[in-house]
């Protein structure tokens, strides 16, 4: 009787072959079950000014103790001073935890959920970046699990416990947390950074205020944007997962990100580009919510486990890398996207490379370089290992890769000097 050949003595197109096949069954099984979830989207207070009005609304939930997730330098800033005001008006007790690090560890989330039991919260305010964001959500699992590690959660619908109500303050335009079922979170010990995934993580309400954002320092707003723009975009060119609704925020979160980032990082007092933002971070949240990323957040969250890489900076380098190696696969879906900005073009192909040089194109605008000399030899097998692990089977991106394909992504990313 003829067996099969284990994995490891298959030639690399059989390899390639069974390991699409097993992830694409994967993806239509999920694909199904998606419509089980019953995915929400939070309520959603917009507007300049508009975060004084979340204390009321807190407590038209009977909540009158609440911990306050923010980021050292945002809360020394004073940036949420205007929010503590309004607390302690609506007689709201507020506890603040702003001992994280950018990229949050399990460690942060344990000291976070201490403070949370010492002061018998009873919901929690994330306030700031992807990184405070990430950092509440994962305490607001720890509350629900406390005898467990919380990376024991890291995975999909792991969590499937009620939390405790969770209100986001977003003070940049980019993570989307403020709208997805997402936490991610290093492992201190291993650097390995990954994410929790479960409905569970949708916050309660969302607060869109662009007066937050117009200190953020041009840098930042670039490379928070351009991570708005890789969730638009990888979750629109997956496909599998989206229903015409995430499709469409998508298209919407393009749009704008194209049209108002490059005002924003020039003027940063403008209000109305950064509302748009806001908005295009939050449509891009919800899109990416369901229709998953891809490969340019499953390398880049091993840069930032590892070498403490800004996330919304790697977004922005990897993205068109990953789009240009995915070749002729991806440019049906880039071309709708480049159809939704006005690119004009006569061909699918050439609308698709369009997109893809103008994304190239906004980065030099922005100042962000091509690559990272960062990146150590020694350590790309072990950023191909996580890579992998976190993409396959889950995200159904338009060509699965092998590890040759991550060898050629990386050795692109070590090139710093040109495009």
């Amino acid at each position: 009787m003829r067996t099969l050949p284990r994995i490891g003595m298959m030639s690399t197109m059989e390899n390639r072959i069974a390991k699409t096949a097993w992830c694409r069954s994967y993806q239509a099984a999920l694909k199904v079950a998606n419509y089980l979830l019953g995915y929400q989207t939070p309520e959603v207070l917009e507007g300049p000014g508009c975060v004084r009005q979340l204390p009321r609304a807190i407590a038209a939930h009977g909540i009158g103790r609440v911990l306050l997730v923010c980021g050292p330098h945002l809360y020394a800033r004073g940036a949420a001073d205007s929010l503590m005001e309004a607390l302690a008006a609506q007689e709201i007790e507020a506890h603040v935890f702003c001992d994280l690090q950018a990229n949050p560890t399990d460690r942060d989330v344990e000291a976070g959920y201490a403070s949370f039991v010492e002061n018998a919260c009873e919901a929690i305010i994330a306030f700031g970046g992807g990184s405070p964001l990430d950092c509440a959500k994962a305490i607001a699992v720890k509350a629900a699990h406390p005898t467990k590690p919380v990376t024991a959660y890291q995975g999909v619908l792991k969590v499937r416990t009620k939390l405790v109500p969770l209100f986001a303050v977003p003070t940049t335009a980019g993570t989307g947390s403020e709208t997805t079922i997402a936490s991610v979170i290093t492992d201190a010990a291993t650097h390995h950074k990954a994410s929790i995934n479960d409905p569970a993580l949708m916050p309660t309400l969302a607060v869109l205020d662009p007066e937050l954002t117009v200190s953020l320092p041009p840098h930042v707003t670039a490379t928070t944007g351009m991570d708005a723009l890789c969730h638009a975009v990888e979750s629109y060119t997956n496909a599998t997962y989206c229903t015409k609704l995430e499709n469409d925020y998508a298209r919407r979160a393009v749009r704008l990100i194209f049209e108002n980032l490059p005002r924003a990082y020039e003027q940063g007092d403008d209000l109305t580009a950064r509302q748009n933002l806001q908005r295009a971070a939050f449509y891009a949240g919800r899109a990416f919510t369901r229709g998953c990323v891809g490969y340019v957040h499953a390398v880049g969250h091993t840069l930032g486990g590892l070498y403490g890489v800004s996330h919304g900076l790697a977004m922005a380098v990897i993205l068109p890398k990953v789009l240009r190696q995915y070749g002729p696969a991806v440019y049906p879906r880039l071309a709708e996207l480049a159809d939704a900005c006005g690119i004009k073009a006569n061909t699918t192909a050439e609308r698709a490379l369009t997109l893809i040089a103008r994304i190239e194109q906004l980065n030099e605008q922005l100042g962000i370089p091509a690559g990272f000399d960062c990146i150590r030899d020694e350590d790309i097998p072990q950023i191909i290992a996580w890579a992998d692990a976190e993409a396959n089977p889950l995200y159904p991106v338009p060509v699965v890769w092998c590890r040759g394909d991550f060898e050629r992504l990386i050795g692109k990313l070590k090139v710093t000097t040109e495009r």
